[in-house]
C-alpha cells in the first residue's frame, strides 16, 4: 500500500527554520548536499519519516508529504482519470529514483516518490 515516505519544509530563511525545528521538535538538521538545489539540509525526524528544508521557490510555496509508490507513471495517468492534475511529470533525482508533483481535485499539492530499487 502507498504509504508518507518523505516531507519537504520550504522557507525563506533557511537557519532560522531549522533553528525552530530543532528546538520544537528536537530534528537533526544537517547540511544535504544535493547536485540540484542550494541551501538544501537534510531532516532526520527520529523513528518518523524523513525530510528535507531548503530555500523556498516561490510564493505561497507549502510543506508536501511525498508518497511511495511502485510506479509513478501508473499513478499519473489514475490521478488524471480521477480528475487531479500533475505539474511536474516523471523527474529523475540522480542516484536516487523519481519524483513527480501533483494536485488533488481541491487544489491540494502532494508527490509521488518511486525509488531506483522499485523499477
Amino acid at each position: 500500500m502507498p504509504h508518507v515516505t518523505w516531507f519537504e519544509v520550504p522557507a525563506d530563511d533557511t537557519g532560522r527554520a531549522g533553528n525552530f525545528y530543532r528546538e520544537l521538535f528536537g530534528w537533526k538538521i544537517e547540511p544535504f548536499p544535493v547536485p540540484f538545489k542550494k541551501d538544501f539540509w537534510a531532516i532526520s525526524a527520529g523513528g518518523g519519516i524523513g525530510g528535507d528544508l531548503f530555500r523556498r521557490e516561490e510564493a505561497g510555496q507549502c510543506m508536501m508529504l511525498y508518497i511511495d509508490v511502485l510506479s509513478i507513471d501508473d499513478y499519473l495517468e489514475r490521478i488524471r482519470d480521477l480528475g487531479g492534475r500533475v505539474l511536474t511529470g516523471r523527474t529523475a533525482v540522480p542516484g536516487m529514483g523519481w519524483l513527480a508533483v501533483c494536485e488533488d481535485t481541491e487544489g491540494n499539492r502532494f508527490g509521488l516518490w518511486q525509488g531506483e530499487s522499485e523499477e
